[in-house]
């Protein structure tokens, strides 16, 4: 069936409503698959659990071409984007008030997954919107507009929210606290995990507090078996007090029953050959056999919430490493319990030098809870600004769109248009596979951001990594976005593809730059987020073109949705192993593999065979 003809969008410049909308459909999707990895990495989930849950929320996006047909069948696509809109901002609220409660995964989990069901839909109709108001042409002039703001929406969500959470979590904290270590020759070497030992100051107002106040300790060699001893002692000693917990602790107890088929004969065994090939087990950072030991860090008073508190190296010799306490919790049960943290020196220096670590706090529910408000009131706004902004294209009036056979036909007859398609075999492989190294980069990058550089990670703080990914991140993947799509409008899909696959996988290899030369210049990180995030502004662009080609024809609301489900596919299945592989190869060899992983999409950009004219500005 033919649409009716555009109509002039009742007479509204595009630019009023496309940069809101799909601004509006990408935070919803930033929210479910980037801000809840930081949040649950800032609430102590494990990289593994964080990694294969949130992966799963992208399920919605995949399965939503199994409803798109009701979009079709029930009241107009403008209604349905109003809608979802207003439920997503429910949704929102929905969040910040469980954050604050015990089973905050659990309950947010399931609350982030009716989310994902509500911007599924918006997705749905916002893009069949976009192609009923717009003529081909503007279609594929404003993809690089449409597909900027989307990711400004995703750099918002990860940068400028993540910002407003870290400011918030360090305004609502206790003081940071500095524990410096020195290397001095001459000075004692022995180290006491007593805590009854130590004289740690108490009463005053609540803050935390160090003994020593300063840890100094000889330069030279030291036993390896001495060491991992006493970070084996004194992590044990912080478990049985409450202030850390087993990281396997719920994995032994789901096999308590014993390991399941699949555990023993595919996921253990392959766990053992990557560790033995390319694993980074925690215990070798203490296989350099520098001196160790210990600080004591405690609260003066009973705290009346929990203080959760981080501990990283702030400045001075890179050599010098934090074994044991990199998070800990104080609460009102265990409180008393000192924290004991166990740092170690740079093997190779043997003269006198010095470490800052820095203990920081703060309330992070309360945080996250507050950024989550914002958010519900900002989908608020969007929900009553688009019921005035947004055009009445004759396509999109009740029943002007709707089919005219039975409803069940209609359904499985979009389907089948679809899988009938010229050359699907490739479509499909390039819609699961084009980004297939960018599913996994981008599911780690800011956890590795945030990761301590005892982890491998550059150990940033919130507000940092929301800096890197919400100032500069902004500004470069708005000219890669906008160059994309202006390019694809003067020379068409076809000539630019190979340069954008180009662009979209190999500012990939930032990040092992980054994983393996850990620089302390915040300079340097951003210039190579800058990098990574052009590149991928650009060639991201040729997916959504190729998206628009494929989707062209009768059914194309439910076609594009069939496609933007297999890019969530392709999308979801690499992220759900990456938690799991990074904690056992380490993040230098896991980036590494990224970049392994991205000769799939060349492979399958080479299969395509899209129009050359496609996307094209018409000759005058």
């Amino acid at each position: 069936m033919t649409p009716p003809p555009h109509s002039t969008p009742a007479n509204r410049s595009a630019w009023s409503w496309i940069p809101t909308l799909y601004f509006g459909q990408g935070i919803p999707y930033v929210v479910v698959m980037t801000m809840s990895v930081i949040l649950y990495k800032r609430l102590g989930i494990s990289n593994t659990d964080i990694a294969l849950y949130t992966s799963w929320l992208n399920l919605p996006w995949v399965i939503k071409p199994l409803w798109s047909p009701i979009v079709e069948l029930l009241g107009t696509k403008r209604q349905w984007i109003l809608a979802m809109q207003l439920l997503i901002g429910a949704a929102l609220g929905c969040v910040a008030l469980t954050i604050p409660g015990p089973d905050f995964f659990r309950i947010t989990l399931g609350v982030f997954w009716l989310m994902a069901f509500a911007s599924a839909t918006h997705d749905i109709a916002a893009d069949g919107f976009y192609m009923l108001a717009l003529h081909k042409h503007d279609q594929a002039w404003f993809v690089g507009v449409r597909s900027t703001f989307y990711r400004l929406a995703m750099i918002a969500g990860q940068g400028l929210l993540i910002m407003l959470a870290g400011s918030i979590e360090t305004r609502t904290g206790l003081a940071p606290l500095e524990l410096k270590i020195a290397a001095q020759p001459g000075a004692p070497a022995l180290s006491n995990l007593e805590r009854s030992a130590v004289n740690l100051e108490r009463g005053g107002p609540l803050r935390l507090v160090a003994a020593p106040a300063q840890l100094t300790l000889p330069p030279g060699p030291a036993s390896p078996g001495e060491v991992r001893a006493l970070v084996a002692q004194a992590r044990q000693a912080n478990q049985a007090a409450g202030l850390t917990r087993a990281p396997d602790a719920a994995a032994q107890s789901a096999a308590a029953g014993g390991p399941s088929w699949w555990s023993r004969t595919v996921a253990q065994p392959l766990e053992s050959f990557l560790r033995a090939r390319f694993g980074t087990a925690p215990v070798q950072r203490s296989d350099a056999a520098g001196r160790a030991g210990v600080f004591f860090v405690g609260l003066t008073a009973r705290p009346e919430q929990d203080v959760v508190v981080n501990l990283a190296r702030d400045s001075g010799d890179k050599g010098m490493k934090l074994l044991e306490g990199e998070r800990f919790t104080f609460t009102a049960a265990n409180w008393e319990q000192p924290m004991i943290v166990v740092v170690q020196l740079d093997p190779k220096n043997t003269g006198a030098s010095e470490a800052v670590f820095l203990a920081s706090s703060g309330n992070i529910p309360l945080a996250w809870s507050i950024t989550f408000w914002t958010l519900a009131g900002l989908f608020v706004v969007f929900c009553l600004y688009h019921r005035f902004a947004l055009p009445k294209p004759t396509a999109d009036l009740a029943g002007a769109t709707r089919p005219r056979g039975p409803p069940l036909a209609e359904f499985f007859g979009a389907f089948g248009s679809f899988f009938r398609k010229p050359m699907v075999a490739r479509t499909l492989a390039f819609l699961l596979l084009y980004r297939f190294a960018e599913a996994q980069l981008v599911k780690m990058a800011a956890l590795f951001l945030l990761d301590g550089r005892e982890a491998g990670g550059l150990g940033l703080s919130t507000s940092a990594v929301g800096f890197v990914y919400g100032t500069v991140g902004i500004v470069a993947l708005t000219i890669g976005g906008l160059l994309g799509g202006f390019c694809a409008a003067r020379h068409g899909l076809k000539f630019w593809l190979p340069v954008m696959a180009v662009a979209i996988n190999v500012p990939n290899l930032v990040y092992v730059y980054l994983a393996y030369a850990t620089p302390g210049s915040f300079v340097v990180v951003n210039a190579c987020v800058a990098v990574e995030q052009f590149g991928y502004g650009f060639g991201f662009a040729a997916y959504m073109i190729f998206m628009l080609y494929v989707a062209q024809g009768e059914q194309q609301t439910a076609h594009y949705a069939i496609c933007t489900g297999f890019m969530a596919l392709g999308m979801m299945i690499p992220g759900m192993f990456t938690g799991w592989l990074q904690e056992i190869i380490g993040y230098q060899h896991f980036f590494v593999w990224v970049i392994i992983a991205t000769i799939p999409g060349f492979i399958v950009t080479a299969l395509i065979r899209p129009d050359p004219e496609f996307g094209k500005k018409p000759a005058e």
